[in-house]
């Protein structure tokens, strides 16, 4: 009786803790579209205990169909009524995976059931339904959040921290992004993809909006989620008989009070890249891929590289972030490379140099 009189009170002290260290339950969530192949991502994931599919939403039943047996999904989690679905799963959150254009109709059906919403860059086709998804959002109290590739590189990271934590190449003077592949075409993307990527409406442009937003994202994070003052932006046809609808090549020019960004995206590239090269009044920072970053701080100095770690969990995930969000343990400031506040800025440009592109001159960016 002694013994059990004094265990009692210690296994009451430690209660608290372990229930404190205790994992989060699973986000519920629902998906929203098939036709973008960065889905598989998400389909073939490996179990983290941080997501649950819950429904999945594809009018295409042969494609739905396909993916299913692809990753030994459950048929039931197959939906061809969104709005039904959302009602029938009641999930907590969606992850987008359609048209770009189609973006502001899974906010409408999301924001006021309370559902928070990831989609794939970028947020929106046209500044009018990005602002409308933004007012959807913040009416109805949800995260809105975009999700880059880059995000989760060590590279981008790296690079963020030597520029503006080490303060180890002076005040950024040049940013150039460079991003793309050979053209979807050409690297084999699926037929239901392809439809919506070349189709001007959908993806509301080619590679300036595939691959531009990358730039425009990286830019306005670096600055600290300040926009441009001015765009200025040259696309091409170069692949017409392939892509008759829709710019390949594209160069959008940005300019700051005391910088210049220079964003590269292109279908022509012979090899696939998603690079960065950041510029400082003294030294440079180049990453060439995800993992390394090639360092110079001063012209004396010779350059080193380092290969960098994978980032530490929620930080390498688009969806354990997305969970991470949700649940209240990671907090996105509006600056942040997956923030709506950010991605709104990003449409902007995208939409000034199209303007750009359309007319031949530099389109001054009007303050929001």
């Amino acid at each position: 009786m002694l013994r059990l009189a004094l265990v009692l009170p210690l296994l009451a002290a430690l209660a608290p803790t372990a229930l404190a260290q205790s994992p989060p339950r699973p986000l519920r969530l629902a998906v929203a579209g098939l036709t973008h192949t960065h889905v598989h991502g998400l389909l073939g994931r490996a179990d983290r205990g941080d997501v649950e599919i819950v429904g999945i939403y594809e009018p295409d039943t042969a494609l739905a169909g396909r993916y299913a047996r692809q990753h030994g999904l459950d048929a039931r989690l197959l939906h061809t009524d969104f709005e039904a679905m959302l009602d029938a799963v009641r999930p907590e959150a969606v992850a987008a995976f359609g048209s770009t254009r189609a973006h502001r109709a899974v906010v409408e059906a999301a924001a006021p059931r309370g559902l928070h919403v990831m989609v794939e860059k970028p947020l929106a086709v046209s500044v009018e339904d990005a602002l409308a998804m933004r007012a959807l959002a913040e009416r109805h109290g949800v995260h809105l959040l975009t999700n880059y590739e880059t995000t989760w590189y060590p590279s981008t990271h790296a690079a963020y921290d030597v520029l503006l934590r080490e303060r180890a190449l002076g005040p950024l003077r040049k940013l150039v992004v460079h991003d793309g592949h050979a053209g979807p075409r050409a690297i084999g993307v699926n037929e239901e993809f392809l439809a919506w990527l070349t189709d001007p409406v959908e993806n509301g442009g080619g590679a300036l909006m595939d691959f531009g937003c990358y730039g425009a994202n990286l830019a306005t994070w670096l600055r600290g989620g300040a926009a441009p003052l001015t765009v200025t932006a040259v696309t091409q046809h170069l692949q017409p008989e392939v892509y008759p609808r829709v710019d390949d090549e594209a160069t959008i020019i940005l300019t700051y009070p005391d910088a210049q960004a220079i964003i590269q995206a292109s279908w022509n590239w012979p090899i696939s890249r998603k690079s960065m090269e950041v510029y400082g009044r003294t030294g440079q920072a180049l990453a060439p891929d995800g993992r390394t970053l090639r360092v110079r701080t001063s012209e004396a100095d010779p350059e080193t590289a380092r290969a960098l770690a994978p980032r530490p969990a929620p930080y390498d995930d688009p969806f354990a972030y997305f969970a991470a969000v949700v649940r209240g343990t990671v907090v996105v400031a509006p600056a942040d490379l997956s923030a709506l506040a950010n991605n709104v800025t990003v449409v902007r440009i995208l939409d000034a140099a199209r303007r750009s592109a359309a007319t031949g001159r530099t389109v001054p960016l009007d303050r929001p």
